[in-house]
């Protein structure tokens, strides 16, 4: 019996040659482009034999741009597959854009790349409500994932490409979630994974990596904010360790712990952002020492190779998708939170980031700095 693949299609290159190499290996493949916030658009295809482009026009440098749908229906086209738009944006804008908005008023900063998978991408229900039934899900990630024999549990492990490695923002994934979830990629280097587009012929080769967070392309999350709630954040003080008062800031949701441009404070020496008050309206500025911790606190965790951690565990944990993994101890001191201590004190933790735990290439589990 053929198995029937659902391959989310960003429109991109990686997403692209995931859903030829699941051809190859004889799955039947339907691609879906999610439509996730209104100002996506519609792609308007143009003619052009089996590689339609759709219609030029300027679209900011991010994913989910019209382009992408219609670089994606393209792809499609020339894999011989359908394809569909399913539009998910209540969905988005309730799971994913709500709480970046609610993450920056709270005085935290978000990262909406893992909360659009845990909640969007990868939601089943969600997915099936939207297309008939289908086997598998496949995206573009570099990831991988297998079944422990002993456990049997599955497994997520980092791609064999650790410079392209996205466990990170997967690590919220089910365990029937996982189950569903297929990355071929994981065994691919990104160079060879152009190669595949290129000699496929695929519109999108040389297409350019998205950097900006979908629905906020030009990077300013302030101003975002604002539009988004009606709302106007108000200047307050901005003070050193002490409490000194250094200046004005141009309201809290623009700052982020480590921040350093763009405080508009003159000092002898280089100050960053060490911490937020927002019931005091205030921005503490430290030098770079004091941005320092050995220890954090995660909830709303999610394990991966184990049902629940019965004690402490010797991990490697990064704070940051970019952050190079650090030796720590992890502890779980509540149903839905850990504790991890960090083997030497780590700059700028953030609260509203993610910690995601390793043992070798494993994903043990993460969760949300808190």
């Amino acid at each position: 019996m053929q198995l029937k693949t659902l391959v989310a299609m960003s429109g991109g290159v990686d997403s692209s040659v995931a859903a030829a190499l699941m051809i190859e290996q004889g799955h039947y493949c339907v691609g879906a482009t999610f439509k996730l916030y209104a100002d996506q658009g519609d792609a308007e295809i143009m003619p052009g034999g089996d590689s339609p482009r759709v219609s030029p026009q300027a679209y900011p440098q991010a994913c989910c741009s019209p382009r992408d749908i219609g670089d994606a229906k393209a792809v499609a086209a020339r894999l011989g597959i359908p394809h569909y738009v399913l539009d998910f944006t209540a969905e988005f804008d309730k799971e994913v854009i709500q709480r970046f908005v609610r993450t920056y008023e709270q005085g935290g900063t978000p990262n909406p790349c893992i909360d659009c998978n845990r909640y969007v991408k990868f939601n089943l229900r969600l997915l099936r409500a939207g297309l008939d039934d289908f086997d598998f899900i496949v995206t573009g990630h570099y990831a991988r994932v297998e079944k422990d024999p002993v456990s049997g549990r599955y497994l997520l492990r980092k791609s064999c490409d650790e410079k392209k490695d996205q466990t990170y923002v997967l690590y919220c994934l089910s365990q029937q979630e996982l189950g569903r979830a297929r990355f071929p990629l994981g065994a691919f280097s990104k160079q060879q994974v152009r190669k595949i587009a290129e000699d496929k012929n695929f519109v999108n080769n040389d297409k350019a990596e998205s950097q900006d967070i979908c629905f906020v392309p030009d990077g300013n999350y302030g101003d975002f904010i604002e539009a988004y709630t009606g709302k106007n954040w108000p200047p307050g003080d901005i003070v050193d360790l002490q409490g000194k008062t250094l200046g004005r800031h141009r309201g809290i949701i623009r700052y982020t712990i480590g921040q350093r441009r763009g405080l508009g404070v003159a000092a002898n020496a280089p100050l960053y952002v060490a911490g937020k008050s927002v019931p005091d309206n205030t921005v503490v500025l430290g030098p770079d020492s004091s941005l320092y911790s050995k220890s954090l606190v995660a909830g709303g965790i999610n394990l991966i190779a184990c049902e629940r951690l019965d004690k402490p565990l010797r991990v490697a944990a990064k704070t940051r998708y970019l952050q190079q993994e650090q030796p720590a101890v992890v502890e779980q001191t509540g149903e839905g939170e850990l504790r991890v201590e960090f083997d030497s004190p780590q700059r700028a933790i953030t609260p509203g980031q993610a910690v995601v735990l390793y043992d070798g290439d494993i994903v043990v589990g993460g969760g949300t700095i808190l």
